[in-house]
């Protein structure tokens, strides 16, 4: 199992496996996992293998290396890849293979990472079960009965089912984090505007960013380095120096540090009593590294969810109005028998209806009713007002403590399909994650144990803006001081 990014750059370095041994051998797992777990969209060996050929080549001849090289990356598929299709798992973008790559997967090329392929998600990365795709739904590695979490759920069910080190996913409200803890992997949320999303196909613009999964903090910092960076292609790109996320890490020290404790937003109903004493006893582990653990709350909690699904969905039903069977993507073949409407009206009513599945089409109602005439006042206007009151609870309780703790998901990963017909339970997974994303600050899931039954659960650190940099560090200090991170699924079972 090459779950190590870091080990996967030793064996190279010290001659004990090259590039193509490396990315054979993910192959080989991500084709043996496949039926079981589904995590992957596509798969191209010949690329791959390719691109492991070509940093041997650049090894053998004592070229200069990047600092991924010879990595095996998967990548979700709502990152643009010229070489692969990009269909954010929807019909409306079947075979679609963009004419460029997203600025991300630019820099895992030019650190010599192997892009080994491209995972499962929500479709257009709207869900929290990876249960809305149109290649099926993806199924957890620690018990293939439950849901990975979403949308990116097959970024982070790759990396728990040790095929390859790294991924990349995409978080919105949450959707890096609560698949990484629903899968026992790490995952990091940066920062809105530190990383580029240029060529990442837009779900909601002002929340969207990419991030990193690996099972653990160094290699989850040896990503963010590579990724990160101003793009001036982005215009919500930061011109801003980044930090060397993996320096002093194995000397991480939390003394002094003051860690807030969200103790009144985890106490509330539906909260599992595993999440809970997770994040009760990760907070006596930051006690125990010379942290001070204070209570402390974000008074507009409860209206993080409520204030998400307004804005997302009004920014979903604005940037996919582009697929509309005319320029690109899906396009109906029979329109036909609608005479009153117009063949032209009738195209875009029947490619939409054809090429979105449900919860993309509810999103998009939603939003457009939010935003029409007479209601986007009543809705859209009130959402971004209660917007600037959470992201004024961040800055006041940032000016108290150093970092946030609380829970990441309400409860473990549940079964595959309960929660599917039950639109506002599966928004309410979406729970503590979101206000990380309204405010525009970085957050860590952090593997925490399991629960009586074997599932993985896990805790959340969010930090202030540009402080990614304390989030690896804490993170670190966590994963030194506990094995939750080194614990893999047994087998794939039932």
């Amino acid at each position: 199992m090459l779950d190590s990014a870091l080990e996967i750059l030793r064996l190279q370095n010290d001659g004990e496996a090259t590039a193509v041994e490396i990315a054979s051998a993910a192959l080989d797992a991500i084709e043996a996992s496949q039926p079981t777990i589904n995590a992957f969209t596509h798969v191209d060996r010949e690329v791959a293998l390719a691109a492991a050929a070509v940093v041997d080549a650049k090894r053998a001849a004592g070229g200069k290396l990047g600092p991924l090289a010879g990595v095996p990356v998967a990548v979700k598929d709502v990152l643009c890849t010229h070489d692969m299709p990009t269909t954010c798992s929807s019909k409306m973008l079947k075979d679609f293979r963009p004419p460029y790559d997203a600025g991300v997967v630019e820099r895992l090329r030019n650190s010599d990472a192997v892009i080994i392929g491209k995972t499962n998600m929500d479709e257009f990365a709207m869900g929290a079960s990876t249960e809305n795709s149109a290649f099926g739904v993806t199924r957890n590695p620690w018990n293939t009965d439950r849901i990975p979490g979403g949308s990116s759920g097959g970024a982070a069910a790759c990396v728990a089912a040790g095929t390859v080190p790294l991924s990349l996913g995409t978080d919105t409200g949450g959707s890096i984090r609560q698949p990484a803890a629903m899968c026992g992997v790490t995952g990091l949320k940066p920062t809105y505007g530190r990383v580029s999303r240029y060529g990442l196909i837009a779900f909601a613009s002002s929340l969207d960013q990419v991030g990193p999964i690996a099972w653990s903090v160094p290699d989850v910092a040896l990503l963010l380095q590579t990724i990160a960076g101003f793009d001036r292609r982005d215009s919500t790109s930061l011109n801003l120096n980044i930090s060397r996320y993996s320096d002093g890490l194995e000397s991480a020290d939390l003394t002094g540090m003051r860690i807030g404790l969200l103790r009144e937003s985890m106490d509330r109903d539906g909260v599992d009593e595993s999440v809970r004493q997770a994040t009760l006893t990760a907070a006596d582990v930051f006690r125990s590294l010379g942290a001070e653990i204070v209570e402390i709350d974000l008074p507009h909690n409860d209206y993080w969810v409520p204030t998400y699904y307004v804005i997302a969905p009004s920014e979903a039903s604005s940037n996919l109005s582009r697929y509309d069977g005319a320029h690109y993507g899906h396009r109906a073949s029979d329109i036909s028998g609608d005479d009153e409407l117009g063949p032209l009206v009738t195209t875009y009513c029947r490619s939409r209806a054809e090429g979105f599945g449900d919860e993309v089409k509810r999103r998009i109602m939603v939003g457009t009713y939010a935003l029409s005439e007479g209601y986007a006042d009543q809705y859209y206007s009130q959402a971004l007002k209660v917007r600037r009151l959470i992201k004024g609870d961040y800055d006041t309780a940032f000016g108290q403590v150093d970092l946030l703790l609380g829970p990441v998901t309400p409860t473990p990963a549940f079964p595959l399909g309960e929660k599917v017909d039950d639109p506002i339970q599966m928004y309410l997974c979406d729970l503590f994650t979101v206000g990380a994303n309204l405010a525009g600050v970085p957050a860590i899931s952090l593997p925490a144990g399991l629960d009586a039954s074997g599932l993985p659960v896990a805790v959340q650190l969010q930090a202030p803006v540009l402080e990614e940099s304390r989030l690896l560090m804490a993170g670190a200090a966590f994963q030194t001081a506990t094995d939750h991170h080194q614990r893999r699924p047994s087998a794939t079972r039932h």
